[in-house]
């Protein structure tokens, strides 16, 4: 195995852990992006005239008729009365939360006055504040999810990490199943490594750590072993 593949391989799946946060980071910043987009062409609305104005209302009743529903059934998943998985509590609430805010804020922008007007200032500042409670809500709920699809993958494409020989100069006592614990002959004076590992592979590496895991690993009761890559262990990589 040459060093770019055990590169990449070591790097698998931080990047695909990566993704977790990237990827709810790009929904948020589309979502504000088409609520300003909504918000100007309703604006635009709303000086073409009264019927332009009737129109806005309208759409405000239906996104006010659409909250409800939705956090009624945000409600009953936090409950677990319904299963939405692990993000849909957070995306039923704080979506629910943010059609009333805009309903709200369009349907001011209606009546010419200024957005927010000044009795509803607190509410508006506890309203962003809870829709970017459920925002965070909703990136750890899908970071848990893919952690799991991510760890389910791992566990069905073990034979893609390297397989790793290690040697040691003090006993690890890895009990294992899978793992091979071999004591190393003492051919005499200079010998320092004593103890010899097979059955590992190499989940990732991270500066001057390596992770282990047993090639038999599993998603629900797998092992890890953490190592510091120092002159008190030797590692031989090969292919899986």
């Amino acid at each position: 195995m040459d060093s770019a593949t055990i590169a990449f391989s070591s790097r698998d799946l931080l990047l695909r852990s990566s993704a977790a946060l990237y990827l709810p980071a790009g929904v948020l910043l589309c979502g504000a992006l088409l609520a300003a987009v909504a918000y100007h062409l309703a604006t635009r609305t709303v000086r073409s005239g009264a019927e332009g104005r009737r129109t806005v209302r309208r759409v405000c009743r239906a996104a006010v008729l659409l909250a409800v529903p939705l956090a009624v059934l945000g409600f009953l998943a936090g409950f677990e009365v319904v299963d939405a998985g692990p993000m849909g509590t957070p995306l039923l609430l704080g979506g629910a939360l943010l059609l009333v805010v805009l309903a709200r804020l369009l349907a001011v922008r209606t009546t010419g006055a200024a957005y927010p007007l000044t009795g509803e200032r607190a509410a508006l500042g506890i309203s962003t504040a809870l829709i970017v409670l459920c925002s965070f809500w909703t990136a750890g709920g899908f970071a848990h999810q893919k952690g799991h699809r991510d760890a389910q993958w791992l566990a069905r494409n073990l034979a893609l990490r390297p397989a790793v020989v290690l040697d040691t100069t003090e006993r690890l006592y890895l009990q294992w199943p899978g793992v091979d614990e071999r004591a190393l002959p003492d051919p005499g004076a200079g010998q320092r490594f004593r103890y010899r590992y097979r059955g590992l592979r190499l989940l990732a590496q991270a500066n001057d750590r390596m992770f282990l895991i047993p090639r038999d690993w599993t998603w629900e009761r797998g092992n890890v072993l953490i190592l510091p890559v120092d002159a008190d262990v030797r590692i031989v990589l090969h292919p899986g």
